[in-house]
C-alpha cells in the first residue's frame, strides 16, 4: 500500500495516512514507465488523472483499476505520439 510518512515524533504509534493520489513522478515510478511517457498518455487522455488547479494527480484506486483493466483485456497503450 502506498502511504505518506508521518513526521510526528510523538511516542504513541500513529497510523500512516493512506496516499489517495500520486504526483506524476510517483505515478510514473509506480507504473514502471518514464515521466515523459506518462505525460504523453495524460495529454491524450489515455490514463486516468485529475487536475486540481495546475496540479495533475493520479488517484491510486482509479489507476489500479485502470491497470487491471488494461491487463485483463490485453490492451496495449500505444507509446508513439503520432
Amino acid at each position: 500500500m502506498i502511504t505518506v510518512n508521518s513526521n510526528n515524533t510523538s511516542s504513541k504509534a500513529q497510523p500512516e495516512t493512506p496516499c489517495l493520489a500520486m504526483r506524476p513522478r510517483e505515478a510514473a515510478k509506480a507504473l514502471g514507465i518514464s515521466e515523459r511517457l506518462l505525460w504523453e498518455w495524460t495529454n491524450r487522455g489515455e490514463v486516468p488523472h485529475v487536475r486540481v488547479g495546475k496540479a495533475i494527480l493520479y488517484p491510486v484506486d482509479v489507476l489500479r483499476r485502470w491497470l487491471d483493466e488494461q491487463a485483463a483485456t490485453g490492451k496495449e497503450v500505444p507509446n508513439d505520439t503520432h
